[in-house]
């Protein structure tokens, strides 16, 4: 699930990292030339889309995933032999509630680290319940903007969060996000925010919801020559929603992936298992607005950032982090997003992007799920 551009450590740990942050890019461009029009951090100028969920985070152990049949350090929506899991959780031990869904995080790291309200916006559906309340009082706090559609027929979806010596393992019930509805992006108040932004940013894990909304966007973003940036998510999301993620790719102008995601489309585009070619593969994928290049990045958890541009590849390396100051994995992938939104929004090179984006992933393993300390010490 989105994850990585994070921290460097030792042994397993370090193995565990490279898999867990998720989210990064590669480049088909100059630094300079990733962003066509000058971008302040204006408000709205940022606007997410995606699944607003209440993390249930846990320590829960490898016996606990066991007994699920989940796999480590994965990503996945529930199903029925799931379901027992979120009431259960409360009665293991000490589980934190935490505002969580990919997109709605990286929108509060964004907001968190350009220390400036109502930059970022989100977008998605809730119920009418105590926890859509939770989520709306932690985005507001974080200074983000939030237009929820509401379903008051369906509960807040919930992500549980579990937790086995450091890794993350997600499984998603969607609850009320699974029912967004393309109507909600069409009304008036909602298209005049979609008018008043310059940069969207949708996770693939919004392919399972409304990948028409995601379109539409699309053809908002080529049309206006806004920026269109999308993460792959998770491989699930590749192997089972092919021909959705196939309509949006050629309106998506920044593609974050990790390593295994990349992996995992490599395999089923028939593009081979070389991180390389996948990059410059995906890099020169059909796209609608031929003005932009694309720009593509892979993480690869303690290893170097991939970036490829113009047909070039430049490496980055995360910031080194003793093992033992791990917490857990859980967000790293969504703040390293966050912090590199935070830059671009500002028109900074991509250099700095990726650094601010190494900066929010390594703040947020260090804390208990995808949370922050109440200051950035961090500048652009």
């Amino acid at each position: 699930m989105m994850d990585d551009g994070s921290c460097s450590c030792n042994g397993i740990i370090l193995a565990s990292l490279c898999c867990s942050l998720a989210s990064l890019f590669v480049s088909t461009h100059h630094p300079s030339s990733i962003i066509i029009m000058a971008l302040s951090a204006s408000e709205g100028v940022l606007l997410g889309l995606g699944n607003p969920l209440l993390d249930m985070s846990a320590d829960v152990g490898h016996a606990y995933l066991a007994k699920y049949d989940l796999k480590e350090g994965t990503a996945l929506l529930a199903e029925p032999k799931h379901m027992p899991i979120y009431g259960e959780l409360p009665t293991l031990g000490q589980v934190d509630y935490i505002a969580g869904g990919a997109a709605q995080n990286s929108m509060r790291v964004a907001s968190w680290l350009l220390n400036k309200p109502k930059v970022a916006g989100y977008i998605g559906c809730v119920g009418n319940d105590d926890n859509a309340k939770i989520l709306r009082k932690e985005c507001e706090k974080a200074g983000v903007s939030v237009h929820y559609m509401e379903d008051a027929s369906t509960a807040t979806g919930t992500c549980a969060v579990l937790i086995a010596e450091k890794e993350r393992t997600l499984c998603t019930n969607l609850g009320a996000a699974n029912n967004y509805k393309i109507s909600h992006y069409q009304t008036p108040e909602i298209s005049a925010i979609v008018d008043k932004a310059n940069v969207f940013y949708i996770t693939g894990y919004f392919l399972t919801v409304s990948p028409d909304t995601i379109v539409e966007i699309g053809k908002h973003a080529a049309e206006k020559n806004k920026t269109f940036i999308f993460n792959l998510a998770a491989p699930f999301i590749i192997q089972f929603f092919t021909d959705a993620l196939k309509a949006a790719l050629p309106y998506v102008d920044i593609v974050f992936s990790n390593e295994s995601e990349a992996a995992a489309l490599g395999e089923k585009m028939g593009w081979g298992s070389d991180l390389h070619e996948i990059a410059k593969k995906l890099a020169g994928w059909d796209k609608v607005n031929k003005a932009k290049s694309r720009t593509v990045v892979f993480t690869q958890g303690a290893k170097a950032t991939i970036v490829f541009r113009d047909d070039t590849i430049t490496e980055f390396k995360p910031i080194p982090l003793a093992a033992d100051k791990i917490v857990d994995l859980n967000g790293a992938g969504d703040s390293f997003v966050g912090g590199f939104l935070a830059g671009f929004v500002q028109s900074q090179p991509l250099e700095k992007c990726i650094a601010a984006g190494h900066y929010c992933a390594c703040e947020v393993i260090q804390r208990s799920g995808c949370t922050l300390p109440e200051k950035a010490d961090f500048s652009f």
